[in-house]
C-alpha cells in the first residue's frame, strides 16, 4: 500500500511558524510581488535577501510538533512507498525524520524549495546554507552568478513535479494536511490520487474550497487529530 501526504502551512503554524500570507494578501507587511517573484528580486535584491534571511534565522526558534513526529513515526514503520510532499519551506519535516529514521520507501519532497538551501542564478546548482545572504552574494559555482534563496517564487515551476505525479498515480491513500487547497498545482493532487483509485482524506482546521473532492474529512488541529488517525493505519 502506497501513501502520498501533502502538507501545507497549517502543520507548521502549530510550531509557531507564521503563515506569512495575511488576509490582506501581504507577506509580513510586503506585497507578494516585492518578495516572492523573480521580478521583485531583480528590482530590489536587498529587500528580498533580507526577507528570507529573517525567515531562515527564525527556524532556530521552532521545533517539530506532534503532527510532524507522527508522520515520521508512520514513515518509519510503513512497508510500502511513502511520499511526503510539503509546500512548506521550513525544515521541520526534515528534523522530525532525522529523529525517527524512515523506512527505505520514504521520500520527502519540498515542492516550493527550502529556506536552508540557496541556488546559483547562473548554473542553477543548489547548496545548503544556514547564514545570511548579501544582496549580490557571489556564487562559488560561477563568477558571473550570485546566490539567491532556493525558493519557488510565483511564476516559477514547483520542484520534482514528475516524481510527485508518478507517486500520485500509484498511491492507495492520499492525505492533505493543513493546506488551503487554493494554490495549484498542489490543489489538484487530490484529483490525480482519486483517478488512481486512492482513498483521499482532508485533514484541516476547517473545510477547504475543495472539500467535495475528498472521500473523507477530519477537522481540528493537526497536532491533536493527526496522531490518533495515523495510529489506525
Amino acid at each position: 500500500m502506497n501513501i502520498v501526504v501533502l502538507t501545507g502551512a497549517g502543520i507548521s503554524a502549530e510550531s509557531g511558524v507564521p503563515t506569512f500570507r495575511a488576509s490582506d494578501g501581504l507577506w509580513e507587511g510586503h506585497r507578494v510581488e516585492e518578495v516572492a517573484t523573480p521580478e521583485g528580486f531583480a528590482a530590489n535584491p536587498a529587500l528580498v535577501q533580507e526577507f528570507y534571511n529573517l525567515r531562515r534565522a527564525f527556524l532556530s526558534e521552532v521545533e517539530p510538533n506532534a503532527a510532524h513526529l507522527a508522520l515520521a513515526e508512520l514513515a518509519a514503520r510503513w512497508q510500502g512507498d511513502f511520499t511526503l510532499v510539503t509546500q512548506n519551506v521550513d525544515d521541520l519535516h526534515d528534523r522530525a525524520h532525522q529523529q525517527i529514521m524512515p523506512a527505505a520507501g520514504f521520500s520527502l519532497i519540498h515542492m516550493h524549495g527550502e529556506l536552508l538551501k540557496v541556488r546559483c542564478t547562473r548554473t542553477g546548482k543548489v547548496m545548503d546554507w544556514h547564514s545570511d545572504l548579501q544582496p549580490y552574494h557571489p556564487s562559488p559555482f560561477d563568477p558571473s552568478g550570485y546566490l539567491r534563496p532556493h525558493i519557488v517564487w510565483f511564476g516559477e515551476i514547483p520542484l520534482e513535479m514528475a516524481q510527485i505525479e508518478k507517486a500520485l498515480s500509484e498511491c492507495d491513500l492520499f492525505l492533505s494536511i493543513g493546506t488551503s487547497g487554493n494554490v495549484y498545482p498542489a490543489a489538484g493532487f487530490v484529483q490525480l490520487a482519486s483517478m488512481a483509485g486512492a482513498r483521499t482524506v482532508e485533514i484541516n482546521l476547517e473545510p477547504t474550497v475543495g472539500q467535495n473532492l475528498f472521500s473523507e474529512h477530519l477537522y481540528g488541529h493537526a497536532t491533536e487529530v493527526l496522531p490518533p488517525f495515523l495510529a489506525t493505519l
